[in-house]
């Protein structure tokens, strides 16, 4: 078993081995090199604004090319917890605007020629004990009655026509989501965005961010420059130049395990219709197929990547997965990798402004979909001075309770054990 990403195995992502030279003086520059920061950069670059993207590593490096591959409706709280605490008005807004962003992914691919393997999928959602099932039940016809979008219920009976395991107790199904190969999809959208004009400069950490007057002074690992505007998408890899923002961001590490390829007749059964799989719990797994390897990932530990959290979560994946598809107990693991996501305190994806700083930030693992979308739209906002009209800024940015919170999450052995008795007690 390598610890190693597989997707970067299926192509060849951007290195440093020509690393642009830094501008001095640009419109708007970027902090962060994936899927929020692109997209932004593709957007203006469009419209002639001179744009740059400084990224700590390499184009792509963090968890824009590490995840699962899913491009999926919804927000990470359920939808009724979305309409409860913030209105139906803002929680159709809301889900209108993960419709968009899968639609996104889709014009994007075509328009760019990106060839990531994107195809509308669908998702499936297992229900992990009986009571989650009939939880999907009243789900069906909630999302049908409040967001005139249609789900489709399979029974505990009919499972097995969408996935080859008798771990589950029925499911959802919703086939506007899709997937993709993620490395090749951010490799081609930083090669639109540069076609467009954009500058991708990598290996250029920011360490300082100054705000004299209208503009901005950044000095990164690199160089200098200045810039007129700048949008901050850095994710899970949020830091303290830009602190204010780091006190509401939590970094989560997700851990994800591939297979060997395995036979045609095997990938069939386990999965017959390629879909996006995710379970109910809230120590979450999630898997997929592609190129007839089980991509199988999860919450394994909840503290960011690191050689040992890699393997210690690497066993708990392939325990896990057995678990799932006992087809799978002799099936050769081949890759084991992490990535870190970025959470809010309230799960919530939010926009804004701070400081005169634009930000989008907190996928809570729908990046994939929801940074392609809101850097573009962000970045249409930056331009037409619309920020405050976005609908992830119609809400609050909360902060950890009390403050306790400096960007170090400390609580995360506690945060993880927590919801481990929130799924035994359900």
């Amino acid at each position: 078993m390598k610890q190693q990403i597989y997707w970067h195995t299926t192509v060849k992502m951007p290195d440093d081995s020509n690393l642009t030279t830094l501008p001095q003086k640009v419109d708007v520059a970027i902090i962060g090199g994936g899927f929020t920061g692109l997209s932004a950069a593709r957007t203006l670059a469009k419209r002639g604004t001179k744009v740059v993207v400084l990224e700590a590593n390499t184009i792509g490096w963090g968890a824009s090319s590490r995840n699962g591959g899913m491009t999926l409706t919804g927000l990470k709280p359920s939808m009724h917890t979305v309409i409860k605490k913030y209105g139906r008005e803002i929680a159709k807004s809301l889900f209108q605007t993960s419709l968009d962003s899968v639609d996104t992914v889709e014009q994007v691919v075509k328009e760019e020629n990106i060839d990531c393997g994107f195809s509308r999928y669908g998702h499936l959602l297992v229900a992990n004990k009986p009571k989650h099932f009939e939880a999907l039940q009243r789900e069906v016809d909630f999302m049908a009655r409040e967001f005139n979008h249609k789900v489709r219920l399979v029974s505990p009976n009919d499972l097995k026509s969408e996935i080859g395991s008798d771990n589950y107790h029925g499911g959802m199904v919703d086939e506007v989501s899709g997937g993709l190969n993620p490395a090749q999809y951010v490799s081609g959208l930083a090669c639109a965005a540069e076609k467009a004009g954009a500058l991708l400069c990598a290996c250029a950490r920011a360490i300082s961010l100054q705000r004299r007057g209208t503009r901005f002074f950044i000095k990164t690992e690199r160089g200098e420059l200045e810039a007129d505007s700048v949008l901050v998408g850095t994710s899970g890899y949020t830091g303290n130049i830009t602190q204010k923002l780091q006190r509401k961001i939590i970094p989560i590490g997700s851990f994800i395990i591939a297979t060997e390829r395995l036979s045609d007749e095997l990938v069939k059964e386990l999965s017959p219709h390629n879909r996006m799989i995710f379970d109910f719990k809230h120590y979450l797994n999630y898997f997929r197929l592609w190129d007839n390897r089980m991509i199988f990932g999860g919450r394994a530990a909840f503290f960011p990547e690191s050689q040992n959290t890699i393997k210690r979560s690497a066993e708990i994946l392939q325990r896990e997965m057995i678990q799932v598809y006992p087809q799978l107990k002799n099936a050769k693991v081949e890759y084991v990798w992490g990535g870190t996501l970025d959470f809010a305190f309230d799960m919530m994806t939010h926009v804004g402004e701070v400081d005169g700083i634009y930000y989008s930030l907190g996928y809570a693992g729908h990046g994939v979909a929801m940074a392609s979308h809101l850097g573009k739209t962000v970045a249409e906002a930056m331009l037409a001075g619309t920020i405050k009209e976005q609908p992830f800024a119609q809400f609050d940015f909360p902060g950890a309770p009390l403050g306790l919170y400096n960007g170090f999450p400390w609580f995360l052995p506690f945060a993880g054990a927590w919801h481990k008795i929130l799924d035994w007690i359900e």
